[in-house]
């Protein structure tokens, strides 16, 4: 167990972490969140005994970090993946902790496995991706099989199926006993990994408890409904209804209602007492995000200022019409529209246009592009070995395309077989 009890930590008149008290239970995955400068590495490298507190104290089953036994066999810990020697191999690196711990080389070859990086154990770390140097930071937390384990943004840089994999570990890892603190700032994330949170805000305590009573403490849930469009009268009937019940009704920008302080059921009643059809009645639970935002929202110390975009923008030319707001872009569940479409049917170039390529563009000219001959002209051939065009047919004139400007490129030798040229 993690026990921190008055935590404070002063950088000469910056005060990063202050009073801080908190224990990280083993048998759960506890989440540590914050905004961007609230103390939340600072805390963590307290943990590790890499920082002294200014005063209070925090110590690892009783005991501070740098007083434990054999510590590496105890708690493994990932804050910066980067911390490697980009010249030594991946199963070098992970040797060299693992003789410094007194840890069999045995163990090496297994978290390689675990982490899904022995194809390139021999390969050197410099030449690692992010996700790779994750990885490779994870196998070196895990390469004594502690019973306390500390993350920093371990999922950084990882693509889905490691995300996926991540989250598994640290369930894994927490069904096993042991104690996970796991510090990151996907919100989505850590609603399905934690099971615990504690945030803090300017280095200060805001919340230590579970996620589900972390989001019912900072949201409000409501039910979202909607009536038919056609009828507006009947938005205006129901909205009375409810509000002699007690219930408060926000109008939402597209036409639906949002209804606090009654359940489902009684506006189910109320709508069917004032003969009110209804085309919609669906509950709505925050998000761990929008719990999250709403505790945090005055312990952000770097927000973006509004963009003026003062000198920046080209004056519309004359006869053109400012493009219109899309109704509802910004807010909460906005999704992009969809393409544009004609009559109903997916809109389709008129015919004789060029070919859309794969990205909705043109295609380009080439052997690859839909129905273009095959060995068509190449675009960047110099002129002396490009292959002529095709002629056009008569009977359907075409407009001349505009000329693709070719790269510079120096004249090439006449004779290619030289043996300073075959190298």
């Amino acid at each position: 167990m993690i026990e921190a009890v008055g935590l404070t930590k002063r950088y000469g008149d910056k005060t990063a972490v202050y009073n801080l008290s908190f224990q990280v239970r083993p048998g759960a995955v506890t989440g540590f969140l914050g905004p961007n400068g609230s103390g939340k590495s600072t805390t963590m490298r307290m943990i590790l005994g890499l920082d002294n507190p200014t005063s209070g104290t925090v110590t690892i089953g009783g005991y501070p970090y740098r007083k434990l036994p054999n510590a590496p066999r105890q708690v493994g810990a990932l804050l910066d993946a980067k911390a490697v020697h980009g010249g030594r191999h991946a199963r070098n690196h992970l040797l060299c902790l693992a003789q410094l711990s007194g840890i069999p080389e045995r163990r090496v070859d297994e978290v390689l496995g675990v982490v899904g990086l022995q194809d390139v154990a021999k390969k050197r770390s410099k030449g690692f991706s992010l996700g790779m140097g994750q990885r490779l930071g994870i196998a070196a937390a895990l390469l004594g099989d502690p019973q306390v384990l500390l993350f920093d943004e371990p999922v950084n840089g990882l693509d889905p199926e490691g995300i996926l994999w991540v989250r598994n570990l640290m369930k894994a890892l927490a069904s096993e006993g042991r104690t996970v603190f796991v510090s990151s700032h996907l919100m989505s994330e850590m609603a399905l990994t934690a099971d615990h949170l504690i945030v803090i805000g300017r280095g200060q305590l805001l919340a230590d408890m579970s996620v589900k009573d972390f989001i019912s403490a900072n949201s409000a849930d409501f039910a979202r409904v909607r009536t038919p469009d056609t009828e507006p009268q009947l938005r205006e009937k129901l909205t009375s209804a409810l509000t002699e019940a007690g219930g408060q009704v926000l109008p939402e920008q597209d036409g639906a209602l949002r209804v606090m302080g009654l359940p489902l059921p009684r506006i189910s009643d109320l709508a069917h007492d004032a003969d009110v059809r209804l085309w919609e009645l669906s509950p709505h639970q925050a998000s761990l995000e929008e719990a999250y935002m709403r505790m945090t929202q005055g312990a952000v110390d770097y927000r973006s200022s509004i963009d003026q975009r003062a000198g920046l923008q080209q004056p519309l030319p004359p006869g053109a019409q400012p493009p219109m707001p899309v109704p509802g872009q910004g807010q909460p569940g906005w999704y992009a529209p969809p393409p544009p479409q004609q009559g109903g049917q997916p809109f389709t170039p008129p015919q004789g246009a060029a070919p859309a390529g794969p990205y909705g563009g043109p295609a380009a000219p080439g052997p690859y592009a839909p129905g273009a001959p095959a060995g068509g002209p190449n675009p960047y051939a110099t002129p002396g070995n490009q292959a002529p065009a095709a002629p056009a047919a008569e009977s359907s004139p075409q407009p001349s395309a505009a000329p693709v400007a070719a790269p510079a490129q120096t004249a090439a030798p006449a004779d290619l077989t030289k043996p300073e040229d075959a190298r």
